[in-house]
């Protein structure tokens, strides 16, 4: 690949959240049809986790993945069962750092996870080895995985140095791995730079995971093409974003309010070309989950999952709480109706991005080698065991 093919993360997946919140630190360490009316499968599920390394040698991988989270979950989104996405993440560093480990459960609220992403800076490190281990262990121990057989678990061990294996006070790889193969987790890993003792430590938990190695540059190797949609893609989506009308108690609106605040940073700080690609994951079966979330009140007017007149006035949106019974149905078909229009303009500009992408692709040669393609590969070939099928190549940059 030429100059369109950039250095970037595979991680973006890792797109993970917002505030970074130290859960674990220290040692623990909708009738309206919607424009892609694929429903998400119920019992077609992926979950995914990424193990990420913290340290400062890693800042361009994380600040890669600050760009590339949205259509990482696009590939794995567009698996012809329309799975739900739920991502998480455990980043890790050293002791003596600010902290071991800290982890982000899985999701499928992505919005929130990328805003705390946003916010993550890459510090600490300086020497090797890492608490490679330690985070291994609370990825598959204290992620809330789900328990059906189902379900695609995969974990993404990303970083550049190999694991300490002088804490006698810790449980180690090949123990945690062994657990991991119990409760279905496939554990992948990717090298990012040519440290020959990473490689032998990341071929053999590949190994014992069941899972994929790949070795990369330092900071990671994606397809990263802009295209002349990606501004009025962002744009459409920011007003699909302000049609979302969330009700409930006071407790749930709080909630929801996380959600929308995290939704604005992401539009005020975040490239074009990643809101593009959150557009694009949005307007998938998978990425309604994402954009709408639950007690979404068109969507569940418009479902019939609820009627609007059985709402108790509190619960209402405070938009609608002052408006007569007429005037509230209104405002919702009405909302419905610019949602469908604002759906459908993101579906078509989403089409065209597509083969803007694929051509220049083609045209470079192909994006067999890419990190972007050898991420799917692995997704397509380890979920075909849990009933996912995907296309030959991810038609998702």
């Amino acid at each position: 690949m030429k100059s369109k093919l950039t250095a970037l993360a595979v991680f973006a997946m890792t797109a993970a959240a917002v505030v970074f919140y130290p859960q674990h630190q220290g040692n623990a360490t909708t009738n309206h049809t919607p424009a892609n009316p694929t429903p998400v499968n119920d019992s077609a599920r992926v979950e995914v986790v990424f193990v990420l390394d913290t340290t400062s040698s890693m800042t361009g991988m994380i600040e890669a993945a600050k760009e590339k989270i949205w259509s990482i979950a696009s590939n794995m989104a567009s698996a012809r069962q329309a799975p739900e996405i739920r991502i998480g993440l455990v980043a890790f560093r050293d002791r003596g750092d600010a902290y071991v480990t800290r982890m982000v459960d899985l999701s499928s609220d992505l919005d929130t996870m990328y805003a705390t992403l946003m916010d993550f800076q890459a510090q600490g490190g300086g020497d090797t080895p890492e608490s490679v281990n330690q985070a291994l262990h609370d990825a598959v121990r204290n992620i809330s995985w789900s328990q059906d057989s189902d379900t695609y678990r995969v974990v993404f061990l990303v970083g550049d140095s190999p694991p300490h294996m002088d804490y006698q006070d810790e449980v180690q790889y090949p123990d945690i791995l062994s657990l991991a193969a119990e409760k279905g987790i496939v554990v992948n890993t990717i090298q990012c730079g040519p440290n020959p003792s990473t490689a032998t430590k990341w071929q053999q938990i590949a190994g014992l995971g069941g899972g994929r190695y790949f070795q990369v540059e330092q900071s990671g190797s994606a397809v990263a093409i802009a295209t002349p949609y990606d501004e009025k893609l962002a744009e459409i989506s920011r007003r699909l974003d302000d049609t979302r009308l969330y009700y409930g108690s006071v407790e749930e609106k709080e909630k929801k309010q996380v959600k929308l605040e995290a939704t604005d940073k992401l539009h005020t700080s975040s490239s074009p070309a990643s809101r593009a690609r959150r557009a694009v994951f949005n307007a998938s079966a998978s990425g309604r989950t994402n954009l709408l979330g639950r007690g979404e009140l068109v969507e569940d007017i418009a479902s019939g999952r609820v009627d609007l007149s059985t709402i108790e006035k509190d619960r209402l949106p405070e938009s609608l709480q002052d408006l007569s019974p007429k005037e509230q149905k209104t405002v919702v078909e009405d909302t419905a109706r610019q949602r469908l229009v604002l759906e459908n303009n993101i579906s078509e500009l989403a089409a065209k991005r597509r083969a803007f992408i694929r051509e220049k692709v083609d045209a470079d040669g192909g994006a067999r080698e890419s990190l972007d393609e050898k991420i799917y590969g692995a997704v397509r070939e380890q979920a075909a065991k849990h009933g996912l099928s995907y296309e030959a190549e991810s038609s998702a940059y």
